[in-house]
């Protein structure tokens, strides 16, 4: 074996011993938290913004659509020929899902180099402090080196959101609506204020169901002295159309296409139905069998696309909640379209305890049973957060046009 050869091989085994060390990092980071110390992430991010050079950065603010909304426009722009990086959250079944580098997922090997980069620049204070969404925000920010775009999604909020410590050039609101509302509260205008509060001097705002997020849009963006523009007021159909019926788009997906070509006209990039081709981002209204659609939406507006989308027939849901999401008017909208709900096993800590979840089916008259097989003769819509979709895909296994399932119980 020659040196260059066991050169290769000692610097492959040192990123794989770094991506193991992300890893087991990580793991010591809680996911979920009851505060949140919003000082922190822009505190730690000016002591190290110098070491990022990356292009410009479009933001990704809203409730419902931004991964989509995100893939569209970071696949487009690939397509047009410029390096992109895409971060969106949650994963479903491998973190490399959340930081995408000019069409693929990050590798293991590049996470590992991330990782040892990002531990050299950061204190080790700083880096023991940050949470795990802050901490992959940065890894993230770091994959992104030499990105001519970069397209962040903001996690939960908007204003004091990790993402929200970069300059932006372009913000672009996905629909606003209630969730997350322990720290954003427990109105519109609190939740919108909160997440529009993130906006730039650029903002492209999608279409909204509630209209106060209309006016509060202008106020903050006239305080800015932001360019807004409203999706409302556009008319993109002929390439969405088009881009619709290349890629066979279902239910809300169309609309998070259509703000992503605003989106890019508001950069001044020209694309077609074909720019789209590859933009899937798994999870989201996909068909992964005949008769199974899974959707990782958890609140009230993914609930009424949802019941639009299957608003002339019924459905199976194969469903489960956390405990802090408002399960019950969740429940109410699908209502319509649902035969039988199948709860689904998950285990997570903020899972709603079982009794809870089929006392208020009860009280819903909507007939359940727990899951535990699948039937080619019924449709299932898998539905109710990340979790759910990792768990059933944990279950299920596709082979060619058919499933095949092992017991779930």
């Amino acid at each position: 074996m020659n040196s260059f050869m066991l050169q290769n091989i000692t610097e492959e085994t040192e990123l794989n011993r770094h991506f193991s060390d992300l890893e087991i990092f990580l793991q010591k980071k809680p996911l979920y938290y009851k505060e949140i110390d919003i000082t922190r992430m822009p505190r730690v991010y000016a002591k190290v913004k110098s070491s990022f050079c990356y292009g410009k950065v479009i933001h990704v603010i809203g409730t419902n659509g931004k991964g989509t909304t995100g893939r569209f426009i970071a696949s487009a722009l690939k397509r047009q020929g410029m390096m992109v990086g895409h971060y969106t959250s949650p994963h479903i079944l491998n973190f490399n899902e959340r930081i995408w580098i000019d069409g693929s997922n990050i590798t293991d090997e590049q996470l590992g180099a991330a990782h040892k980069r990002l531990l050299s620049i950061l204190d080790f204070e700083d880096a023991q402090s940050l949470s795990y969404f802050e901490y992959t925000t940065l890894l993230a920010l770091g994959s992104f080196e030499g990105c001519d775009y970069i397209v962040l999604e903001a996690g939960l909020g908007g204003e004091h959101d990790a993402t929200n410590v970069v300059d932006k050039y372009l913000s672009v609101v996905t629909p606003i609506g209630f969730d997350h509302e322990l720290f954003l509260g427990n109105d519109i205008k609190s939740i919108a204020t909160a997440k529009l509060n993130a906006m730039s001097k650029n903002v492209i705002l999608g279409y909204q169901k509630y209209d106060e997020v209309y006016h509060i849009a202008q106020r903050i963006a006239t305080q800015n002295r932001s360019k807004i523009v409203y999706l409302k007021d556009l008319n993109n159909d002929s390439i969405v159309d088009m881009a619709a019926k290349e890629i066979k788009l279902t239910g809300y997906l169309k609309d998070n296409l259509s703000l992503a070509v605003a989106a890019l006209k508001m950069l001044d990039v020209d694309v077609n139905a074909d720019d789209f081709k590859d933009a899937a981002l798994f999870g989201r209204m996909s068909l992964i069998a005949p008769n199974i659609y899974l959707d990782v939406g958890h609140n009230e507006l993914a609930a009424s696309a949802v019941a639009r989308y299957f608003k002339d027939e019924k459905i199976t849901l194969i469903y489960n909640t956390y405990d802090d999401k408002n399960f019950e008017q969740i429940l109410q909208i699908l209502k319509p379209v649902i035969c039988k709900v199948e709860i689904l096993k998950i285990k997570n800590e903020r899972v709603v305890a079982p009794k809870v979840l089929e006392n208020m089916l009860e009280s819903l008259n909507i007939p359940y049973k727990l899951f535990t097989s699948l039937s080619l003769d019924k449709k299932y819509l898998v539905f109710g957060s990340f979790s759910v979709a990792e768990e059933f895909l944990k279950f299920l296994y596709i082979k060619g046009n058919n499933f095949v399932a092992r017991n779930a119980v």
